[in-house]
Formats: C-alpha cells, structure tokens, sequence
C-alpha cells in the first residue's frame, strides 16, 4: 500500500533539523515506525526474529556498535534493548550535537531502571495519534485550522463535506488505524477489537512488568468508554468498574489507569481555569477521553448499525474523534487541548491553546437545533471574559480569537455571532 502522508512527518522533519535524536512516542498501530521509516537512511529492527538474539547481546556488551550506519538511524522498538538510550544520548554528545542523528520508536514499556539520563538537549519527544480523517483521505482538507487563526477574515462559507453522519460513524467504528485502510470494511472493523484485546492480554503487563487482571483491564476501559467525553467523578467509574468486577479498591484502580495513561489508551482532557469567576464554581476533574473513539465502540461491543439508530451516544464518541483530530492538526503549534464547564452549566467542550497564546473556544455537535446552543454558550463565555477584563484592568485576559462549533453537518458557514460552523470533514492542520 502507498505511504498516505502524515501530519507528523513535518513535524519529524523539524525536530530532525535541530537535535540529535528523535523519540516518537504514541499508541501501538498508530504509524510511528512506517512513519519514521520515510526519513531513516538505515534501520535496526530489535523485534525481527532472525536476528533479535544477536542484537540484544550486542547490546548488553557493546550498545554503541548497533548504533553505526547512515543517519538518521532508525531503532525500532527500542525499549527491548534499553540500554540503547544512553548510547544513544552518548553518541550524539561524541558527535557534537550535531542533528538528525537517530530516531527512536516503540512503545512506554522500557525498563527505566536501566536508563541513567533523561535525554534532555539530546532527544526530542514527539507524540503521534491515530490517523485524522484528512490523513485518512475522508476529510476535504478546505479548511486549515492554522488559516483560521492566523486569517480571521477566512471565508468557510459554502464549504461542503464530503461525509454525512452515517459516513462519520463507519470511520469512527474503523478507527484512526492505518492498518485498517488496507481491509474490506467489515475486515477494518476487527482491527479496534484486535487492538483492544491486545492491551487488555498482553500491553497492560508489559508496560513495566507488573501482571494485572485482563478482566478488571477490560472493565476499565468498558466504564471509560460508557463515560466518554463526560465529566463523571472517579468515585463513580470506580463504583462502575465494581459493578462490572468486584473488588476493584481505589489504589488497585488508579494503577490501572496509570498503566493505560502510559500505553496512550486513557486520553483524559484537563479542565482550563480562568480567572472569569470564582475559582470555587469551576470544574476541576478531567473530561473523560480515550486515543481513539474506535476503542470505546469496541469496548462497548457497538456496531455502526446500533449508532446509526443512537446518535446520543454517537454524539459523545463524535467528540473524542474531533479531539483526536484537533490534536493532529496542532502538532506542530504545539496546540494543548481543555475544556471549560462551570456550576452553571456554561461551557466549552474544548479550549484549544497553541503556544503563542491564542486559543479557540470550541463545541462539538452533531447538528441541528444543538449548534444554536453551542454558539451561545461559547458567545457567553467570551462575554465573561470581557466582563472580567472591565473589572480588573490590571489583569487582562486574552478573549478567544475563535469561537467554533464543529459538526457532523453538511456544510461551513459564520453565524452573525462571529461563531463558525465547521464541519469536522472538512478540516485540516
């Protein structure tokens, strides 16, 4: 199959160009190795059967002769070989720093006992995401999310997607997964399901060796996938895990997610806090999230016929694909993502930062009468903080240089609000 170009490539191509060596970090079949391969002028593949023994023996005498070859040098699944980091790090220092040396690729399981330095100044960390829906060739692509903030006088309307609900769905059922654009659709489907039964048998005990529950694993993510893109209470996930699988306590519970946090399963989104009201009225716990929306619909056993006739519950896993997207589409302005909610039921259900201080008020809706009310509660929030910059002058907040609705609608257009309505198909970096 012809390599489907990634977001992430520029952004490797970049860190490439100023540092030693690059880590790309992200959940497994997500595309890091395929992805780094693009820019590797040699390779050494830890997990290649035939030559895996030899290697890891090298490695445990003499780390520093794997790492000889062109560069920038490609060591796949690292975390076998541990030791290969500080090598890595110290070669980089031999040669002066000099860039684009190595890039380093696999999963959080590593033994870092058996790591002595952080890599600070040496290797660059690098998240990657399942693929969005530009990048899997369904999204248009007409409208760039830089382009919105940097031109706020971008005409979007008129715009059309090329998705309608029932297409959203059939992706979002399939996942962010390379793998799966190579498959028959009912093939693709089984690649969420294969994914996730591989985390819950092997990946949990791998990420640091510690043996857990697959029963318990797979409760855990089933009661995140129930509350996806919800603000439910941890006591009430652990009540839910409990009445899935007994005697879940809460440090037993709290390893769990740690442990899924590292392998990039559990994606929670963090609350902003803004000066706009007292501090003791806004929501603090994380929104509940997951890398991909293909894993709670396999998780809780969905069908793209079942959400075809529940677009409610739909309408929650629409969110997580959109966050995942947005967290594509930002990489390389280091865009963070949170949510606002208040007592009073204002909110946003997302607030993207990029790391020049702008940010957008964000409301993820399906369409219909729902996209009115979204506008309002972003139209009010902006209010808010106008309101707050009245009454302290001397502590001014930046207003939101966007307010956007993002739906599975049909077509773009701008409310007299200012707020723009933009369908998630029809977006890009």
């Amino acid at each position: 199959m012809k390599y489907l170009p990634r977001i992430a490539d520029q952004e490797l191509r970049l860190r490439l160009s100023y540092i030693g060596a690059v880590l790309i970090e992200g959940p497994k079949w997500c595309g890091k190795t395929t992805t780094a391969e693009q820019q590797a002028a040699s390779i050494l593949k830890l997990q290649n059967p035939d030559t895996r023994e030899a290697y890891l023996t090298t490695g445990r005498t003499r780390p520093s002769n794997l790492l000889n070859g062109p560069t920038p040098r490609l060591i796949d699944e690292w975390q076998d070989a541990p030791m290969l980091w500080d090598a890595v790090r110290t070669l980089v220092d031999e040669r002066g720093g000099a860039p684009g040396q190595f890039i380093l690729t696999g999963s959080n399981s590593v033994d870092r006992q058996s790591i002595m330095h952080s890599g600070t100044g040496r290797i660059s960390r690098m998240k990657m995401y399942p693929m969005s829906l530009f990048e899997s060739g369904e999204s248009s692509g007409a409208i760039s999310l830089k382009e919105l903030f940097d031109n706020p006088e971008f005409d979007i309307d008129g715009i059309a997607s090329n998705m309608t609900i029932n297409d959203l769905i059939r992706s979002a059922c399939r996942g962010g997964w390379p793998a799966s654009l190579k498959l028959g659709y009912k093939e693709a489907l089984r690649i969420a399901k294969d994914y996730l039964e591989g985390v819950v048998t092997s990946d949990i005990i791998k990420v640091d060796g510690i043996k857990r529950d697959p029963a318990l694993t797979q409760a855990i993510i089933r009661t995140y996938a129930r509350n996806l893109s919800t603000l439910a209470k941890r006591t009430n996930l652990l009540k839910d895990v409990n009445a899935i699988s007994e005697g879940c306590s809460d440090r037993t519970f709290d390893d769990y997610v740690k442990a899924l946090t590292r392998l990039f399963v559990i994606q929670d989104i963090p609350a902003w806090s803004p000066a706009v009201r007292s501090a003791t009225v806004i929501r603090r716990s994380p929104k509940r999230g997951l890398i991909d929306p293909s894993i709670a619909i396999a998780a809780l056993g969905l069908s793209p016929q079942t959400l075809e006739m529940d677009l409610k519950t739909f309408g929650f896993i629409f969110e997580c694909m959109a966050i995942r997207d947005l967290k594509a589409y930002t990489q390389s302005l280091y865009g963070e993502l949170s949510y606002y909610h208040d007592r009073y039921d204002l909110e946003a259900d997302a607030v993207l930062h990029l790391n020049d201080g702008r940010y957008a008020l964000i409301e993820f809706k399906l369409g219909g009468a729902e996209i009115e009310e979204g506008a309002a509660h972003l139209i009010a929030i902006r209010d808010l903080v106008r309101k707050h910059n009245e009454k302290e002058p001397q502590i001014q907040l930046r207003e939101p240089d966007l307010l956007l609705v993002i739906t599975g609608g049909p077509i773009a257009y701008s409310l007299p609000n200012g707020v723009k309505v933009i369908p998630l198909a029809c977006l890009r970096e």
